[in-house]
């Protein structure tokens, strides 16, 4: 049973895309097989695993109905769908579209006619707009990645509405499978009172792994690499393992 989690917070900076490509590439690690899916019009998780963001085919074309999602296969053995600039125009192409939350969920379904992942793992926008509302019909689960900082807790509240929204009206299976704190600096008090606040707001949909900020997460995308193919034996990669450990034990 193919589990689809999306990875959304609709602020940018927070470690959104560092998350998706890293625990994707922690999943492979485990040999799971694992698609991730750029649904981000910045295109950053196809640039971090080494794609071009002028790749023929996209998740854009896909998304306008011209060809299937299109899959690449990564040396890493990690499968990739990528994006482009273009997708950013999505949003207000597709807003008459019947069905138009529902499109994702259904180039998914016919891929999983052919082809099997036990994970996929959807990067959403830094928005809470037609893009994301894709992602959120179709997932399982929601991993918000929040960083260490007061101004990154703020959309919480809104990011929680939504989800209740799309619970009732498209997609009942959704849940959160937790809150995850990046960028985490244990010598600053500010980070440590912004963790204890989540913890304390959240409770038991606070990933007990905490992704400790770590240069070695910042340098890896510019080589196109994840932090496994970067430096394996980093905070980074250790932290991204744990808390892929973590995501397994969702149900």
């Amino acid at each position: 049973m193919t589990k689809i989690i999306a990875v959304l917070n609709h602020k940018g900076g927070v470690g959104k895309t560092t998350t998706t490509i890293n625990l994707a590439a922690a999943l492979r690690q485990k040999k799971k097989r694992v698609l991730a899916i750029d649904m981000d019009g910045q295109a950053n998780l196809t640039e971090s695993c080494g794609l071009s963001i002028e790749e023929e085919q996209t998740v854009y074309g896909a998304m306008r109905g011209e060809y299937p999602l299109p899959v690449i296969e990564l040396e890493n053995g990690l499968a990739v769908v990528p994006s482009c600039l273009d997708l950013s125009a999505a949003e207000s192409e597709l807003i008459n579209e019947p069905g138009r939350e529902l499109i994702l969920k259904g180039l998914i379904a016919k891929l999983l006619d052919s082809r099997k992942f036990d994970y996929i793992l959807i990067d959403c926008p830094p928005s809470l707009g037609l893009l994301t509302l894709n992602a959120l019909t179709t997932a399982d689960f929601l991993i918000i990645p929040v960083q260490a900082q007061f101004l990154a807790m703020r959309g919480m509240a809104k990011i929680t509405s939504v989800i209740e929204i799309v619970k009732e009206r498209l997609n009942p299976n959704l849940s959160i499978g937790g809150i995850v704190i990046t960028q985490f600096d244990k010598r600053k008090t500010l980070n440590k009172s912004v963790a204890e606040i989540i913890n304390d707001s959240f409770c038991d949909k606070v990933f007990k792994t905490i992704v400790r900020d770590n240069v070695a997460l910042a340098e890896a995308p510019i080589k196109g690499k994840n932090v496994f193919e970067y430096n394996k034996n980093c905070n980074g990669a250790k932290d991204y393992m744990a808390l892929a450990q973590e995501v397994l034990k969702l149900k």
